[in-house]
């Protein structure tokens, strides 16, 4: 028998606020974090702004030291948990330890130590090279550190699937607690790859934005007008529970994760496949989990990533599964605010479409300002809307042919 799931707190950073509250008040007013690029000396690059978390401190919840031998990734990922810890109302020191898992996404890692240890080793040589580079560098240190930090024993990796990473391990978790491995689950995901590599890489298969004029209007998805993604980090962190275990501590329930598909397109290493049929795909497999039909979803948070290819390819997609349907429902990409986290990305976009449950509020897609004739679909261009969301699903999709769709609904309390 399969343990029903539900969603009990909820961790965010991002570049559009520190918490939960923030996010969710800065998307319903359509605010951009994207600008230009502090972190280094852009000035060569043919992109020269990312959507940066701003106004960070990490030493408001991690030690000093500690700081020190973490990548930002994995800072990220910290605070996130910890917010959401909090926000579940989760005493660690009354719960069986062994039941509680962290399974974590990031695509890439740490992104700024593999940078810097490089340097260090062309001008100082292998003797130099930090005993930190690896424990920092490593994708899976980041479920290591929130394990450790909590003293969580169940289940505890990391998921690499690029931009699909955190939805695939929201679906891990998800299946961990039904089919009885863990209790509790934290999962999500963390990136900070705004790196000298990481914005040079991405021009280099001319996958950005480089509207260096305007910044805030760079992230445009579905526009006619876009000319690629502006890269984001962050990170976004759930707890999930079995509803049996969340009722018998009395926890808050925000709502149910139904259902999870994953897909690949094997189509191409870079490119969608243009038909979108593993997208669409991915959606019906997590809509045949959830034991939903396309008729009872309202909200799709789209991966919408403002890049020529995708926007369309996944137009196609909704159309494929939900059919005439598809012009009722509300269609938003989050990512024309914060910016594409990677690996981040589908947490913080399900925890967008997780607030418009519990809110009846659909944030809107900013900078839409020219349909595209193969864009056709309502995506709730540039102010929100008031809609009682019984069902969203988010979708993720990454490089390699990776397709993740999650989907959430309003609790209602088992019989």
């Amino acid at each position: 028998m399969r343990r029903k799931v539900v969603i009990t707190g909820l961790g965010v950073l991002s570049p559009i606020g520190n918490n939960v509250d923030e996010y969710w008040q800065a998307l319903l007013q359509g605010k951009s974090g994207a600008d230009y690029i502090t972190r280094f000396d852009a000035e060569e690059f043919a992109t020269k702004f990312a959507a940066e978390v701003k106004n960070f401190d990490p030493v408001q919840y991690i030690d000093k030291r500690d700081v020190r031998r973490m990548d930002l990734f994995s800072q990220y990922a910290i605070v996130a948990a910890q917010q959401a810890v909090d926000d579940a109302g989760l005493q660690p020191e009354k719960e069986d330890l062994e039941r509680i898992g962290v399974v974590l996404g990031t695509g890439i890692g740490g992104m700024q130590v593999y940078h810097e240890e490089t340097i260090n080793l062309l001008n100082n040589g292998p003797r130099k090279i930090s005993p930190y580079f690896i424990p920092k560098l490593i994708p899976d240190i980041a479920p290591g550190y929130i394990s450790i930090r909590f003293g969580f024993k169940g289940p505890n990796y990391s998921t690499v699937s690029a931009c699909a990473s955190s939805a695939h391990s929201i679906s891990t978790a998800l299946r961990l607690i039904r089919y009885g491995d863990a209790d509790v689950m934290v999962t999500g995901g963390t990136e900070s790859t705004i790196t000298y590599l990481c914005i040079g890489g991405f021009n280099s298969i001319r996958a950005l934005s480089t509207r260096n004029d305007d910044p805030k209007t760079a992230s445009r998805p579905f526009d006619l007008n876009r000319d690629g993604f502006v890269v984001g980090e962050g990170s976004g962190i759930l707890i999930l529970e079995s509803e049996e275990h969340a009722l018998k501590r009395g926890a808050k329930i925000y709502a149910e994760l139904a259902g999870a598909g994953a897909t690949a397109d094997a189509y191409h290493v870079t490119a969608p496949d243009p038909e979108g049929a593993g997208a669409a795909r991915a959606m019906e497999l997590a809509l045949k989990d959830a034991n939903l039909t396309p008729e009872e979803v309202d909200y799709v948070n789209a991966h919408g990533t403002s890049t020529k290819y995708n926007d369309i390819m996944e137009t196609k997609a909704i159309k494929k599964v939900f059919g005439e349907h598809a012009k009722s429902l509300h269609v938003s990409s989050t990512k024309s605010m914060v910016g594409h986290l990677l690996g981040a990305s589908g947490s913080v976009e399900l925890i967008a479409a997780i607030l418009s449950i519990v809110n009846g509020k659909i944030h809107p897609t900013i900078n839409y300002e020219t349909p595209d004739p193969e864009c056709d679909l309502n995506y709730t261009p540039n102010v929100p809307v008031d809609r009682d969301v019984k069902v969203a699903i988010s979708n993720s999709f990454g490089f390699g042919g990776h397709n993740g769709t999650l989907v959430v609904k309003k609790y209602e309390a088992s019989r």
